[in-house]
């Protein structure tokens, strides 16, 4: 019996990936284990490996398909003994078509329709039944609706003969004139303008209706930043975020982070003898957060309907931006290791998150964030909350500023950070001692060593 080779789901979040390579050709025999072919996925370009034993009958998706749902039939294997050219009958036709990028042309505008003005009809006052069934939403115009209201006419006992028994002002008049509408009900007022429903986006056709043709390019978005674009709106419309700021002054622990560097041991690469290790700023950063975690436990906490998730450990992801968008590598139990690991772990973790190269495990959950845009100037900005994290540290630049220190102006190099909270988990005071500890320990650096 044929066996079917689906699209693996590589993380929870996996709706859809690129097949980017097939690793083996038809007629191949594989064995368990045996990587056959590379998902690229919305953060992470990863091996497939063979589950069952038999030969590929059939690749039914090309190598370089793009959007091939999660479950979507992508090859075919002849079980031992089973003839490859009856097994590969049953993928045929299964190929899903590639994606089309959107033409860059751009739709030609319309001018709206006008509604053809209707005769004036002769409308009498109809029950529920005639018109809209009881607790059905009763669709009229604005005018129609006042007229109604004014005449304490019930709207809704009117037949509409608008488009799709919308009622206009014509079918009010005509209920009116036959003295045959129920009065408006007065028990409950009008529902306020909040209530309507959301406001949606602006469609594709309608955004690019405001530009010339031809004076852009459109560029698909990848499965990357479809999905930073779905987890975006996701937080920022349902987690209530609340801010707060305060300035850390850096000038010791920059002074602690030279003298570290300066007693690094050196070990032998193949590049030559280089420092075992080389802290910055932000696995200094890391560390203070972590601890500072452990230092407030209730701050240490994920949001979920039924209950608060209190966290044991501080896994602190680092926002690191890569071709086409963003990915939050974590440091597990940041708390408990030394900078040196801390810092030769960012390193690693960055640079296989840049070529796409890790695991789900290594950027999923997590308890807190921190994101750095310091190196490009940035004095302070506020992030927005990666679920299911309740915090996320914004770091700004060190820069030199003037601060009173004993009644006297003093030049000390300061850093702006901002911390977002998800208000049901972590609340403004809570929030604030959070805070606090992490300045403490930035300012006061040793403690990070003990």
């Amino acid at each position: 019996m044929p066996i079917n080779i689906t699209m693996p789901a590589l993380s929870p979040t996996m709706e859809e990936g690129n097949l980017s390579k097939w690793l083996v050709k038809e007629g191949d025999k594989v064995s368990p284990g045996d990587v056959i072919a590379e998902i690229e996925t919305d953060k992470a370009t990863m091996e497939v490996e063979a589950v069952d034993e038999g030969t590929v009958a059939k690749l039914v998706v090309p190598a370089g398909t793009e959007g091939v749902k999660v479950n979507a039939l992508i090859a075919v294997l002849a079980a031992e003994g089973e003839d490859s050219g009856a097994a590969a009958k049953s993928g045929d036709g299964a190929a899903p078509v590639k994606a089309e990028a959107p033409k860059a042309e751009a739709p030609k505008a319309e001018a709206p329709k006008a509604e053809a003005p209707k005769a004036e009809p002769k409308a009498v006052a109809a029950p529920a039944a005639n018109g809209h069934a009881a607790g059905e939403r009763t669709f009229a115009s604005p005018l129609a609706r006042r007229i109604a209201k004014e005449a304490g006419v019930d709207v809704s006992a009117v037949t509409g003969t608008g488009p799709h028994g919308r009622v206009v002002k014509a079918d009010v008049d005509a209920a009116i004139a036959g003295g045959g509408a129920k009065p408006a009900a007065k028990a409950a007022p009008a529902a306020p303008a909040a209530a309507a429903a959301p406001v949606k986006a602006m469609s594709d056709e309608q955004v690019l209706k405001l530009f010339e043709p031809g004076s852009y390019e459109l560029v698909p978005h990848d499965n990357m930043r479809k999905t930073i674009a779905r987890r975006l709106v996701e937080a920022k419309t349902t987690i209530p975020h609340f801010y707060l700021t305060l300035d850390c002054e850096l000038d010791a622990l920059l002074a602690l982070r030279t003298q570290i560097n300066a007693a690094a041991p050196m070990k032998k690469t193949e590049k030559g003898d280089v420092p075992a290790y080389k802290l910055s700023v932000n696995d200094m950063v890391i560390k203070a957060m972590a601890m500072a975690l452990k230092a407030v436990p209730d701050a240490n906490a994920s949001w979920t309907e039924s209950a608060m998730v209190k966290h044991k450990h501080a896994d602190v992801g680092v926002a690191v931006s890569i071709p086409g968008g963003l990915i939050t590598p974590i440091i597990r139990k940041a708390d408990e290791k030394t900078l040196s690991t801390i810092s030769n772990e960012m390193k690693d973790l960055a640079s296989r998150a840049r070529s796409r190269k890790l695991k789900p495990e290594e950027y999923q959950g997590g308890t807190t964030a921190v994101s750095n845009l310091g190196m490009f100037g940035i004095k302070d900005f506020a992030a927005v909350i990666n679920p299911p994290h309740a915090t996320i540290l914004a770091v700004g630049a060190g820069e030199e500023r003037a601060v009173v220190k004993n009644g006297e102006i003093k030049i000390a190099t300061v850093m702006s950070v901002t911390l977002s909270t998800d208000h049901r988990a972590v609340d403004g005071a809570l929030g604030a001692e959070l805070l606090v500890a992490f300045k403490r320990l930035i300012e006061n650096p040793m403690g990070m060593l003990v």
